[in-house]
């Protein structure tokens, strides 16, 4: 950097020796301020992770409002109520707000102060006679900001703002995806509630027939004792359903800011799993993944640790103060208007350290651990980040193969139910087929729904998992200094 210092035109040797001794220090301070940069590695993504090519990329845009694609009104009233009155949100939200208001203050400081001052006095000295003075003036002073310190700290609260941001991104983010998973969980269980009174009204018309069929003598009294138990343990199912159901909606009236119960009447009707589209593509480009809030916000931490390393070293050299004033000075009050005295002054001052016993050394490298620990935590937010894409991808995967497995089971077992239930209804099977082709068709079907919930439940992880929900300008300040709650 350039010093702007240079010693005083003047010859007086005092005041030459002055001037001489603050150029020496001003340029050994010169030589060693640094202005440290992040090193590649702690900025940039792993180049090994898949780039895919640009038509089936999904970008930050296309997954701002991710829970549209699953075409659920439900499903999108439900997030957008819980990202404008969750209790994260909001404070998350007072968080960003106090955040950019200590950057407003530290950028204040860069520039010159003005106050206004006004006094009256009356003083008395022995048998002198009282005597009164009015003042009234201005006051400014300034701080040269010469090593940037002052610049630095400025720059360190504009990245803790940016990760403020990033966090209230972050906390949007996960409460959409636990509305979505909380949302899939609640229909998952209506489903499978459906499946077991269905289940059960088919036992009950089988227990029925059988104890008709005993009744004839065609049936022993232990077809209808099994015909019993296999129907009470469907029916044993029911109440761990419904609790099941009733949590699941108490959860989702929490996440939307409303109290436990006060969505029962928009939930108790039963609907379909909200399903994810069947083309989502399944690579997607490292620029997508950088969006995700918690990098973001890690970057930014990484930022503000390398201006406070600059504020540190900048704290070893001289600093430089402006101060002034300038009034006017009356006996009488009414004389400050007319005939009054004009006071002014002007002080240059200048503070070097000198000894310090190492404190400010010390204090370099306390902030430079904490950059150390910052990069640490980017490249960690990195890796937790491509290690929940590659686990959801698996899962998801997975899933789909089960599920299109279970499907093909539920169909067969549900055929093999109907040719079961016609044959003992001739006579011509026991009913221990019956009761093994009931358990079946049961087990399927409601496996059938449970899988069609962890597959939808894998579709709200993966985008969570890049960072949806959320665009990258959305918690940018609007007119007023407000934040927008949701991602509009």
């Amino acid at each position: 950097m350039t010093c702007p210092f240079k010693p005083p035109d003047t010859a007086h040797p005092a005041l030459r020796w002055l001037g001489l001794t603050g150029l020496a220090l001003l340029l050994s301070g010169c030589a060693s301020l640094r202005s440290p940069e992040p090193a590649a590695a702690d900025t940039a993504l792993p180049t090994a992770w898949t780039a895919a090519p640009a038509s089936a990329t999904a970008s930050p845009a296309d997954l701002a409002r991710w829970w549209t694609r699953f075409e659920d009104p439900t499903l999108t009233t439900l997030v957008e109520q819980a990202l404008l009155s969750n209790t994260s949100v909001q404070s998350a939200q007072a968080a960003l707000a106090q955040a950019r208001a200590q950057r407003d203050v530290q950028a204040a400081q860069l520039g010159p102060s003005l106050g206004a001052s006004a006094s009256a006095r009356r003083s008395k000295a022995g048998a002198q006679d009282a005597s009164n003075n009015f003042q009234a003036g201005f006051d400014a002073s300034w701080e040269p900001d010469i090593f940037g310190g002052n610049r630095s700290a400025a720059n360190a609260s504009e990245a803790d703002a940016s990760a403020a941001a990033s966090n209230l991104a972050n906390v949007q983010v996960s409460l959409a995806a636990e509305v979505a998973v909380n949302l899939i969980e609640l229909r998952g269980l209506q489903t499978r509630l459906a499946i077991a009174r269905s289940n059960l009204a088919a036992q009950t018309e089988t227990l029925q027939i059988t104890r008709w069929r005993a009744q004839a003598g065609l049936a022993a009294s232990l077809d209808v004792e099994q015909a019993v138990a296999a129907s009470e343990q469907t029916a044993a199912q029911l109440p761990a359903l419904q609790s099941g159901i009733s949590q699941a909606m108490n959860a989702l009236a929490v996440l939307t800011g409303e109290a436990p119960g006060a969505l029962q009447k928009q939930l108790s009707a039963a609907s379909p799993i909200p399903l994810a589209p069947a083309e989502l593509a399944l690579a997607f480009p490292t620029e997508t993944l950088r969006q995700r809030p918690d990098v973001r916000s890690a970057e930014s931490r990484v930022s503000a640790a390398l201006a406070r390393v600059a504020v540190a070293d900048a704290a070893r050299y001289p600093s430089f103060r402006l101060s002034g004033s300038m009034g006017l000075s009356a006996l009488t009050l009414s004389g400050l208007t007319s005939g009054a005295s004009v006071v002014n002054s002007l002080l240059a001052s200048v503070s070097v350290p000198l000894f310090d016993g190492g404190a400010s050394e010390a204090q370099v490298r306390a902030q430079e651990a904490a950059l150390d620990q910052a990069r640490a935590a980017y490249r960690a937010a990195v890796l937790a980040a491509l290690k929940d894409v590659e686990d959801t991808l698996v899962s998801l995967q997975g899933n789909r193969e089960r599920l299109a497995r279970l499907q093909a089971a539920s169909q067969a077992a549900a055929n093999a139910d109907l040719l079961a239930r016609q044959r003992f209804q001739s006579g011509l099977i026991d009913f221990t087929t019956v009761l093994s082709t009931q358990r079946t068709l049961l087990s399927t079907q409601d496996s059938v729904a449970s899988a069609q919930a962890s597959l939808s439940g894998d579709h709200v992880r993966l985008y969570k998992a890049l960072g949806g929900g959320w665009t990258p300008d959305a918690n940018t300040e609007s007119p007023g200094g407000q934040t927008p709650a949701t991602t509009r």
